[in-house]
């Protein structure tokens, strides 16, 4: 006679579905909000009550003093200085920190796990805080600023870059070590050619940020127009600081214009 075998019942796994999960993350967001909100002392009838404030600010700001212009055009030039300076000392700098960070060209981690964390702590430092800091040692003016910027820069651009080093494509790599290629070639003709246009796209985002950055680093006593903007603040003259800030904007803006443009040509 032949055996029946009873069929195996299989447990079924139920999966959560997507709107569970939606469900979930948006909870959590909205306790996280509320709870940040909470710890923070943030008060909506508090935002409500200073709304008239604002309002009175504004109306202050306007009209401008466009005749200040003339006031500010060399503090704003003496702003992109600062920013070109900056920006092109710490792109220097940044390339042989991001070599020296990415774990397919430095192999050893003595090498890669240094460079990550001084990267690291660059990054964690305000740029605020660092011309506050080099305005202590150098005093007041641009020079400042140019460390600051520099430092600041090295933080942004060699992280990016050494992220970019390590997603290259490994082939040209192996090729050049299979024919002995030494590490000064390796990198010259394997590493270099292929992030070398990410890189000037990253050179020139840092500048569009270290513009904006050393309009504010005045504020501290480190150049620029932001010596203005205390200035003008500290005696209450609004108009005057709206012309300001509408004269940063289109600085700004036309930067901002001008790097995109030239970073899609470089991609």
């Amino acid at each position: 006679m032949k055996t029946i075998e009873a069929p195996i019942q299989k447990k079924e796994i139920r999966i959560p579905s997507n709107r569970l999960k939606h469900s979930f993350t948006i909870l959590l967001l909205i306790s996280i909000i509320w709870l940040s909100g909470w710890k923070v002392e943030f008060s909506i009838t508090s935002l409500i009550n200073g709304l008239p404030n604002m309002v009175d600010l504004l109306v202050e700001l306007f009209p401008p003093d466009l005749s200040y212009i003339n006031n500010v055009t060399q503090p704003m030039l003496e702003t992109i200085r600062m920013a070109v300076l900056g920006t092109t000392f710490g792109a220097i700098i940044s390339i042989p920190i991001a070599l020296c960070s990415a774990r397919n060209v430095a192999i050893l981690p003595i090498i890669s796990i240094p460079s990550r964390f001084l990267l690291n702590l660059v990054r964690t430092i305000p740029d605020l805080l660092l011309a506050a800091f080099f305005v202590a040692v150098f005093g007041i003016g641009a020079l400042p600023g140019i460390f600051a910027l520099t430092i600041f820069s090295v933080g942004i651009i060699a992280k990016l870059t050494y992220e970019a080093i390590e997603n290259i494509d490994p082939g040209p790599l192996e090729a050049m070590t299979a024919v002995g290629a030494n590490k000064i070639k390796w990198i010259t003709y394997g590493v270099i050619p292929q992030v070398l246009s990410q890189f000037m796209s990253f050179v020139l985002y840092t500048f569009e940020v270290n513009v904006r950055a050393a309009a504010v680093l005045g504020l501290v006593g480190a150049g620029g127009i932001g010596l203005y903007y205390e200035r003008t603040l500290g005696f209450f003259e609004y108009d005057k600081t709206s012309t300001i800030i509408l004269f940063t904007l289109i600085v700004v803006l036309i930067i901002d214009y001008l790097s995109t443009k030239i970073r899609e040509r470089l991609i």
